[in-house]
Order: structure tokens, then sequence, then C-alpha cells
């Protein structure tokens, strides 16, 4: 299987950028890969001790993950008391609920606050907040 692309170029002033990766932290890298594999379906293109790599099939920026045994979960919603959520994916989908039965099986909880009616607040087995939302 062929490596997918990496997302294109982008010109700004007088250089050129492109994003290859978010990257989330966990204490171990290739079982937090491995659930977002499973969610999303993307390839792993990078397997290291330490360090995993998934990339959309038809190309873009993707996720990767790397291990720190120090790694702490962050609390959703922020308290001033606990690690704060620092980012987020969204995650466009066809089917809210389909979407959500599916993360759920895969090994995502569902947050215990929902804000908004129209999108789902998940947490990935590491405690990174994901949403679900309809376009």
């Amino acid at each position: 299987m062929s490596t997918p692309p990496t997302a294109p170029w982008n010109e700004h002033a007088g250089r050129r950028f492109s994003l290859s990766a978010t990257v989330l932290e966990s204490q171990d890298a290739h079982a937090l890969a491995d659930f977002y594999h499973r969610l999303l379906g993307w390839p792993v293109i990078t397997d290291e001790p330490g360090w995993a790599m998934l990339r959309p099939p038809a190309g873009g920026s993707g996720l990767s993950f790397s291990s720190d045994p120090l790694y702490r979960p962050p609390v959703w919603p922020a308290t001033t008391d606990h690690n704060q959520m620092q980012l987020h994916l969204d995650i466009r989908v066809d089917s809210l609920g389909d979407a959500v039965e599916h993360a759920l099986a895969t090994g995502a909880r569902l947050a215990d606050y929902q804000p908004q009616d129209d999108v789902r607040v998940l947490l990935d087995p590491a405690g990174h907040p994901f949403c679900f939302f309809e376009s």
C-alpha cells in the first residue's frame, strides 16, 4: 500500500507551509493510534517505538500519537483543579447517531457534559475530547 499524499503547500509571506499532523499525547501512542485507526479507518503510515501516525487515504494532514509516561488526561469541561483541554478534534459525520454508536463500540466514552443538541462530545481512551457533528 502506498503512503497517502500529504496536505498541499500553502504559500504565505514568501514561504511554503503544510500542516502535517496534529499530535496527541498519551501513555501508549500505539493503543491510541489503534483506536483512531478503528474509528476513522485511516491507515497507519508510521509505526515506531513511542510514535505512530495515521493519514486519511485521500490525503491531507493526519493524526500522530506520541507516548509520554507522565501523560494525564484532561478534564472536560474544564476546572481550575485539573488538566484543561488544550484542543479537541471536530469530526464531520453523515449520521450523528450511527457515528456515536460506532465510536462507543470502538472504545470511546460519551462525555457527561453535552453543550449542544446537534453535536456529541466524546472522549477517546486517553481522555482527549472529540466532537461529532453533521453538516
